[in-house]
């Protein structure tokens, strides 16, 4: 399974390692400096381009099919998001394939 990191300015998503083996998988964000935060797991189409996804009028992009995501404070799965200098977590089952990790509250 490969991640695919955006690290573009500060609302970048550093990722590592950046490949895993397919089963259970524990993502851990930690949320720094301040601004809340949050971690959606999405699936990569073949020959798809990361940070490439069209954003709605609310600037975020669409969620369907999500994979899950990690934006409760000190805690795990969905919540309001990650507070500056916390953490959150989300542990999903993946397989073959390429995936995007990203945050999608708007603006990051």
């Amino acid at each position: 399974m490969k991640l695919t990191d955006t690290t573009s300015g500060p609302m970048g998503v550093t990722v590592t390692p950046g490949k895993v083996p397919e089963g259970t998988v524990s993502f851990h964000a930690s949320s720094t400096g301040t601004l809340a935060h949050e971690l959606v797991v999405l699936s990569l189409a073949k020959g798809q381009a990361i940070g490439k996804r069209p954003t709605g009028s609310d600037a975020r992009v669409s969620e369907t099919g999500s994979l899950g995501e990690a934006s409760r404070n000190c805690g795990g799965g969905e919540g309001q998001g990650i507070a500056p200098g916390s953490v959150g977590w989300v542990t999903l089952t993946e397989h073959s394939g390429r995936y995007e990790l990203l945050c999608n509250f708007p603006g990051h």
